[in-house]
């Protein structure tokens, strides 16, 4: 298992901010953190699809009834969050689904072939897809863009934009307050997906470096830290699961007025 990590520790550690092409496919470049996404985005799938198929059936094991726990656990967590049950349950999937997307993409980024393991063409062949700001930005937009659509439905489209356009003449205060909540938004976005990266990227950087810095004692350095980020995936991806839900329960939030029932 170990074996790659031995060569890996031997080489000059190369580190790449953004994700590096490995060829290109029909005039559209595909990269490392692709390679690697493709199997991400295929276990995710399976996963759910798997233990959705074995609860309907009624074929229950270890392995199902832990992910059918974390799932009810993740959809309490969104209702007390929320605060209104039907908005929660209608929202929770896309949420909980995103939450197992990153860990599994990061638990695949500290598997031994990925990194300075197998290269090619002098590049790493794989790469986290979590450590692509491409994917990273993706999900934080995707949970942006839920936030204001569920904005929508409770306060209605002009109940929305009243949220951060007010007179200023007859409520200085609040028109003040909508535009900090205007920039809020964008900064809320732009900080979830900095975030994610950020530690994601971090964490291969610190396995590249044990790696380098132990030599040839990297199977007895590298377990540890490999545990240690095993335990961050999970954390990396509740993290970002409940800052989506949270960013999601601000926008229905009811500021001082009614919100359109007609709308929910």
């Amino acid at each position: 298992m170990f074996v790659p990590m031995l060569f890996a520790a031997a080489d000059k550690p190369h580190v790449s901010l953004a994700a590096e092409e490995i060829f290109v496919v029909g005039g559209m470049p595909i990269t490392n953190s692709m390679l690697l996404g493709i199997l991400g985005y295929s276990l995710t799938i399976w996963l759910l699809v798997y233990v959705s198929r074995s609860v309907l059936k009624g074929k229950m094991n270890k392995f199902t009834i832990g992910v059918q726990w974390l799932f009810e656990g993740l959809l309490h967590t969104a209702e007390d969050v929320i605060g209104k049950k039907d908005i929660a349950r209608r929202l929770a999937p896309l949420c909980i689904t995103m939450f197992f997307l990153i860990v599994i993409n990061y638990w695949l980024g500290i598997l031994p072939f990925v990194g300075e393991a197998i290269k090619y063409d002098g590049r790493p062949l794989f790469r986290s897809l979590d450590a692509d700001l491409n994917l990273t930005f993706a999900l934080a937009i995707i949970s942006m863009i839920t936030a204001q659509i569920y904005a929508i439905k409770v306060h209605g489209v002009f109940g929305n934009v009243q949220r951060y356009l007010k007179n200023p003449i007859k409520d200085p205060t609040g028109a003040f307050e909508g535009i900090l909540e205007f920039i809020a938004e964008f900064s809320r976005g732009t900080a979830l997906s900095l975030r994610l990266f950020g530690n994601v990227f971090a964490g291969e950087v610190l396995l590249l470096m044990v790696g380098y810095l132990s030599g040839f004692a990297s199977p007895l350095a590298l377990p540890a830290f490999m545990a240690f980020e095993i335990f961050m995936g999970l954390i990396q991806g509740y993290v970002f699961f409940m800052l989506s839900i949270v960013f999601v329960g601000l926008a229905v939030t009811d500021h001082g007025h009614e919100p359109n029932n007609a709308h929910s």
